[in-house]
């Protein structure tokens, strides 16, 4: 627990310096804790220390936890690649996905959300750098895709996730960061009730949060080396 609880302490003080230096709130940034690949028991102690939001990329393995941890209050996030096969359990069996970047993904879930659950929180995943390695929408579809949500009763915008190409080079980061600011406000100024921009990592978090991430996404530094 002292070495969970040191980790913590760690990430939240680079949250609060990075908000401060960026003349911003440290409650205008949340901790989604990368879960992938720990097991239950990690996050539970995690849980005790006060963190409740989970992040999950391999659907089968996220659910196995969550059935072990539904004593707790915690809310599950979403974040890896969606098959048109993973829809009804995602829908069913989360509060948030922040990986979507096809139409049909959202017609699916938001069809396959079970009527007594809220609508599902929804980010975009957008490639910012159109990297073609990875997933996401292009910049070019969001906007598209954002209005899709709009006629889909069961999900929720919530805002943007990326994942800009990796580098060391700072100001290449911020440049990322910047464009993915931008085309959030461009869904703002659109009318879209947004209020999260998912992005930054261990390795960039306060470049992320200087360009106005409201939500940095943390594994390793959180939870320590993962199990293979």
């Amino acid at each position: 627990m002292n070495k969970a609880l040191e980790r913590l302490n760690f990430i939240k003080n680079r949250i609060e310096k990075a908000c401060v230096t960026a003349g911003r709130r440290p409650n205008e940034v949340s901790l989604l804790a990368v879960s992938k690949r720990h097991p239950a028991g990690n996050i539970a102690r995690l849980n005790q220390l006060g963190v409740s939001s989970f992040g999950e990329n391999q659907l089968q393995e996220a659910l196995i936890k969550q059935k072990e941890l539904q004593h707790l209050e915690l809310e599950w996030h979403f974040i890896g690649t969606i098959q048109s096969n993973k829809t009804r359990a995602i829908a069913e069996n989360f509060q948030w996905v922040q990986s979507v970047d096809r139409e049909r993904i959202l017609r699916r879930l938001s069809d396959q959300r079970p009527d007594d659950l809220e609508p599902l929180n929804t980010c975009l995943q957008v490639n910012i750098d159109n990297e073609p390695q990875k997933a996401g929408a292009s910049p070019e579809e969001i906007l598209q895709l954002a209005k899709c949500i709009d006629g889909l009763n069961n999900l929720r915008l919530r805002g943007l996730m990326a994942i800009p190409r990796m580098t060391d080079d700072v100001a290449e980061q911020h440049a990322s960061f910047r464009k993915v600011r931008l085309l959030f406000e461009a869904l703002k100024n659109k009318g879209h009730q947004i209020d999260t921009l998912s992005m930054g990592m261990s390795s960039d978090l306060e470049t992320a949060v200087s360009e106005g991430s409201t939500m940095v996404r943390i594994g390793t530094d959180l939870l320590g080396k993962r199990e293979t």
